[in-house]
C-alpha cells in the first residue's frame, strides 16, 4: 500500500503549466506493447531518456518558433552541434567551419573528428571566395555557419552560402543562439539544420544548461534522434521546464534588451578608451547589409574594442562595475561583461591583432543605473586613452 499510489482524477483542473514528468521507466498497457516499443520511434515513448511529454511539449514549441519539421533536445549549445557532426560525418568526410566561430567547435573538430578520420577547413564567413576555394566535391558534408560570429560579431551571407554548398551537395547547419528564432529563421533562408543553445535566450534565467536542434528534412532529424539514443544523450524534464517558462517571456524581455543594447552602443561609439563598437544593427559593423535583410531584429549582446592594450588597465576598470557582472555566456536577466582577445585564435586574423574586446550582455536592471556603471568603467579606461 505504500509503494502504490492512487492517480488523481484531472477533471475538472486546468493549469497554464506544462507538468514535468520525471521518468525512466516508461509503462506499458500489455506485453505486446513492450515488444513493439521500437515502432514508437523517433517520436513517441518507450524509455525516459528518448523523451517524456514535458521534452516533446518544449520540442514542439521550439520547432513552432524555427519553422521546421522537428526538434530535439541535447544538454547544452556546444552537444548540439557535436552530436550533430558525428550524425552527418564519417571517416574520410569533410567538413568547413567559420573562422568566428565559438572557440569550442573548431576545438571539437581538431581534437575529436580528426581522429576519427574527418578532416576540415576553416574559411573566411565574409569572403565567399574562401569558401568556395574550400570546399571538396563529393567529401564536403557540411558547412557551419555562426551569425553574427563569436565576439566580432559579423554577419555572414547565409543565402550565398546555402547556395555554394547546395551546389556541391553539402548540407549547412547554423548556430542561431543571438538572434534566437524571434528575429531571424535560418530554415527559411535554406539552412538544413538551426543549432541554439538554450541556455542563453529561451532559458532566459542564467540557471538552465540546454541546447536543440531544428530540422528542415524528416531523414536528417531521425538520424540525429538514432545517435542520441546510440550516444545515450538525454535531458532533464526538470531543466526543460525552466525552458518552458523562459520561452513564455522571451519576445518581451528580447525586446527590451536590444533596445537598452542599441541605445547603448550608439552612445559608445566615439567615446575615449573605445576603439570600436561592433553591433550588428549599427551600418559600420561588418555585415550589417545582411542583417538587415535577414534578421528581425537585435538582441542584448555586442561588443566593444578597447583602445588600450594593457588588461592590467582593464582589470582595473572592470573592477569598478557594481552592476555588470563578468562571467562566460549571457542571455540571462543579469547583465554581464567578458574581457576577450582574437590572438591565436582566428586562421585569417583580425584587421586588428592583439586587441583587446569586451563582450556586453544587456540584463534587466534599470538602464539608467547600467549606464552609470559603464561610465564607472570608462572613466579608467580612458586615464591612459589618446585624446
Amino acid at each position: 500500500m505504500c509503494v502504490r499510489r492512487e492517480v488523481a482524477s484531472t477533471e475538472g483542473f486546468q493549469s497554464f503549466s506544462t507538468p514535468v514528468y520525471r521518468a525512466s521507466t516508461i509503462v506499458f498497457p500489455d506485453a505486446q506493447s513492450y515488444r513493439d516499443r521500437s515502432l514508437r520511434f523517433p517520436d513517441g515513448y518507450s524509455y525516459g531518456l528518448l523523451g517524456t511529454p514535458t521534452t516533446r511539449a518544449l520540442e514542439g514549441q521550439l520547432n513552432r518558433l524555427a519553422g521546421g519539421v522537428r526538434s530535439v533536445l541535447v544538454p547544452s549549445g556546444q552537444a548540439a552541434i557535436s552530436v550533430l557532426m558525428l550524425t552527418l560525418l564519417s571517416q574520410g568526410d569533410h567538413v568547413l567551419i567559420p573562422d568566428n566561430v565559438y572557440p569550442p567547435v573548431k576545438q571539437f573538430a581538431e581534437e575529436i573528428l580528426r581522429r576519427y578520420g574527418v578532416e576540415f577547413d576553416v574559411y573566411d564567413p565574409v569572403k565567399l571566395q574562401s569558401l568556395g576555394e574550400l570546399i571538396r566535391v563529393g567529401r564536403t558534408k557540411l558547412v557551419w555557419l555562426e551569425t553574427p560570429g563569436s565576439t566580432t560579431m559579423e554577419v555572414c551571407d547565409i543565402r550565398s552560402i546555402v547556395r555554394v554548398a547546395k551546389e556541391c551537395g553539402a548540407l549547412t547547419g547554423c548556430d542561431n543562439t543571438w538572434a534566437t528564432s524571434l528575429f531571424c529563421k535560418p530554415l527559411s533562408l535554406g539552412v538544413d539544420i538551426v543549432a541554439e543553445a538554450l541556455t542563453k535566450y529561451v532559458g532566459g534565467h542564467s540557471d538552465v544548461l540546454l541546447g536543440a536542434l531544428s530540422f528542415a528534412s524528416m531523414e536528417v532529424y531521425v538520424q540525429v534522434r538514432e545517435q542520441l539514443a546510440n550516444l545515450g544523450v538525454g535531458v532533464s524534464p526538470d531543466d526543460c521546464s525552466l525552458a518552458l517558462r523562459g520561452i513564455e517571456t522571451m519576445s518581451v524581455r528580447l525586446t527590451h534588451m536590444q533596445s537598452i543594447a542599441l541605445e547603448f552602443a550608439q552612445r559608445l561609439r566615439n567615446r575615449r578608451g573605445v576603439a570600436r563598437v561592433i553591433h550588428p544593427a549599427l551600418p559600420e559593423s561588418p555585415g550589417h547589409q545582411f542583417w538587415r535583410r535577414d534578421f528581425h531584429g537585435s538582441t542584448g549582446v555586442f561588443t566593444i574594442e578597447l583602445q588600450t592594450r594593457d588588461t592590467s588597465l582593464i582589470d582595473r576598470a572592470l573592477g569598478c562595475l557594481e552592476l555588470f557582472a563578468i562571467g562566460a555566456s549571457w542571455g540571462g536577466t543579469r547583465s554581464l561583461m567578458a574581457p576577450m582577445t582574437l590572438d591565436g585564435v582566428r586562421t585569417y586574423g583580425t584587421d586588428h591583432p592583439g586587441a583587446n574586446y569586451l563582450r556586453i550582455s544587456i540584463g534587466l536592471e534599470s538602464p539608467t543605473d547600467l549606464w552609470q556603471d559603464i561610465e564607472r568603467m570608462l572613466a579608467v579606461l580612458q586615464l591612459e586613452s589618446p585624446e
